[in-house]
């Protein structure tokens, strides 16, 4: 068996269409969705992440502003300047890229968003709308993940699912999103003892620990669906993910290739709440 691949690159770019006639339909009502993105220091995976956003918000027909700020800035000049995005009428999506200078509190910042321009899904609220059910906005990662899943037609019902990963990013919101779906959800991470057991009984893998090869073949059931949402480095210099792809591809069924995969999705569900922000607040 070789797996499919699940590209993510042809699923954003039919999500993306779509969005962009949403937002032609909101322009007749005179509303352009508006996504501000803070970057604070030099750090250059930020610096590639938020050009991808800024130029993937453009492409849809988005209103984008990108504020750069030198890392020196204080969290009360954030702060304050988050508090103003909170009360733009064009902005309707606050994006803080993280990470954010060690002097700065990640938490505060992302407190200070109002949790209905939190597209991010970051905000406490957010992440309490989730875990109870109620409307909110979910973290971009893991419910790229899930999209994902939807594009294969893969029913979650009573499978058992397995997370490689608890950031608050990433692993427990994608378990919530799981759950959701019915699925039997198991979340490992750096102290679980048993990791390939557990493996070796799931229907679906998602890897999300940032650690090359941390999935490979041998930990992988006939015929599982694998995710892989890492972002590393190989000894070559080339972006890899969490999976040891070339063995795991011939087990799985499916499986996502980094890059290409995870990756572009979430920039596509970053768009789609910063659009359905931009929908709610039609008065």
């Amino acid at each position: 068996m070789t797996a499919q691949i699940i590209d993510g690159n042809l699923l954003s770019k039919k999500i993306r269409a779509d969005i962009a006639i949403q937002v032609t339909a909101l322009a007749a009502k005179g509303i352009q969705p508006g996504l501000a993105v803070i970057l604070v220091g030099e750090d250059s995976a930020s610096q590639v992440y938020v050009r991808n956003k800024v130029k993937a918000c453009e492409d849809v027909g988005f209103y984008s502003l990108l504020e750069k700020y030198d890392a020196q800035t204080t969290e009360k000049k954030l702060l304050a300047r988050v508090e103003a995005l909170n009360h733009d009428p064009k902005i309707h999506g606050i994006l803080v890229q993280l990470p954010l200078p060690s002097h700065i509190d990640s938490q505060r910042v992302i407190e200070a968003i109002f949790p209905h321009k939190d597209v991010d899904g970051f905000h406490v609220a957010s992440a309490g709308a989730l875990m109870t059910g109620l409307p909110g906005f979910w973290p971009c990662t893991p419910h790229g993940c899930m999209k994902m899943l939807e594009n294969i037609g893969y029913d979650l019902k009573g499978k058992h699912a397995v997370v490689i990963g608890r950031s608050n990013i990433v692993g427990k919101p994608m378990a919530m999103m799981l759950l959701q779906q019915s699925a039997t959800v198991t979340i490992c991470h750096s102290q679980t003892h048993n990791l390939k057991e557990i493996t070796l009984q799931a229907d679906v893998i998602i890897a999300a620990v940032g650690k090359r090869n941390i999935l490979t073949a041998d930990m992988v059931k006939a015929g599982a669906v694998v995710l892989d949402v890492g972002m590393n480095r190989n000894d070559e210099g080339k972006l890899c993910g969490d999976v040891d792809f070339e063995g795991v591809k011939q087990v799985a069924s499916y499986i996502t290739p980094v890059p290409g995969g995870v990756g572009p999705m979430t920039i596509t569900l970053l768009l789609t709440n910063t659009l359905k922000s931009a929908q709610i607040n039609i008065h």
